[in-house]
């Protein structure tokens, strides 16, 4: 399960605007690549979707069946908000249904044959 915990309006390049809700997930302890210490967070991701503004606020605090994925992506630029600095990424998080969680992790994937 995820939880809508936020919501933001962004400004099409025609001037209409679209929502996205910001899902969260539960509790994770994750392990520090610099520190080698544990600690707590919780995966978040965007999902666009067809709300205003106000059906997007009312959602806040509505939780979904589904999952949050860390899926590989072609590299990335990201601005770190806390320190400014520039880092290159190459994983992004994804909200996968319930449904879609079940068909990813039980398909086989078939093999191609030249």
């Amino acid at each position: 399960m995820v939880k809508i915990v936020d919501f933001k309006t962004y400004q099409k390049e025609d001037g209409t605007e679209f929502c996205t809700l910001k899902v969260q997930a539960g509790v994770e302890a994750v392990k520090s690549k610099e520190t080698g210490k544990m600690y707590l967070t919780a995966r978040t991701a965007s999902v666009p979707c067809t709300f205003n503004q106000a059906t997007c606020e009312a959602l806040i605090g509505s939780e979904l069946s589904g999952t949050i994925r860390k899926i590989s992506v072609e590299p990335y630029e990201y601005t770190v908000p806390s320190t400014g600095e520039i880092i290159t990424l190459t994983e992004r998080n994804e909200f996968v249904s319930e449904e879609e969680a079940i068909l990813q992790d039980n398909l086989v994937k078939k093999e191609e044959v030249f």
